[in-house]
């Protein structure tokens, strides 16, 4: 008698999900784009670092502006798949980088702790999620259409409490290469 299972193809048909990390250094910023399947397991890992300007004649927030915008593009330029998905952490990458600045064609996603305050637009839609704790999640240009593979992708994610640690393995790669 045969062992019952469940064909994994299922999930390699959800793609990719993107996690865009972003941190700032004493000179610039430094960034990773990490793609992973619906298992978190690694398919790409691009990564680059910008220097900032430090002069008087920028303000620091048009300075991290500039800066995210600059490295986000660069990193999306490089991204050898194209992602169902792109995950950024909210405290890291605000609102106006896709809303205003950087235009792309598959669904994003500002992850924050419920906890926080995030200033966001209302061009985003605003839904929930859990994860190891309670998280707010910011769409852009909408939240995932009920079955459609994006969604069910996130819901997969979700499911296994993964939504944010992918993060942690992004920044220890970008830490590890620029050490």
């Amino acid at each position: 008698m045969p062992i019952p299972f469940r064909d994994a193809t299922e999930l390699e048909e959800l793609g990719a999900a993107a996690y865009l990390k972003i941190e700032e250094q004493p000179a610039g910023y430094m960034g990773a784009l990490f793609l992973v399947n619906a298992r978190s397991e690694p398919l790409e890992f691009t990564y680059t670092r910008i220097e900032t300007p430090n002069t008087f004649l920028w303000r620091p927030a048009d300075v991290r502006r500039h800066a995210t915008r600059k490295l986000t593009a660069s990193l999306l330029s490089l991204c050898p798949q194209a992602p169902r998905l792109l995950l950024c952490l909210a405290e890291e990458v605000d609102s106006e980088l896709f809303c205003h600045d950087i235009r792309v064609s598959i669904p994003v996603c500002r992850i924050a702790p419920k906890l926080a305050v995030v200033p966001c637009t209302g061009q985003e839609a605003r839904d929930e999620a859990e994860a190891d704790e309670p998280l707010h999640l910011f769409w852009f240009p909408d939240r995932p259409t009920e079955g459609s593979v994006e969604q069910r992708l996130i819901h997969q994610l979700s499911e296994y409490k993964l939504l944010l640690e992918p993060f942690n393995r992004a920044a220890a790669g970008i830490r590890e290469v620029y050490k």
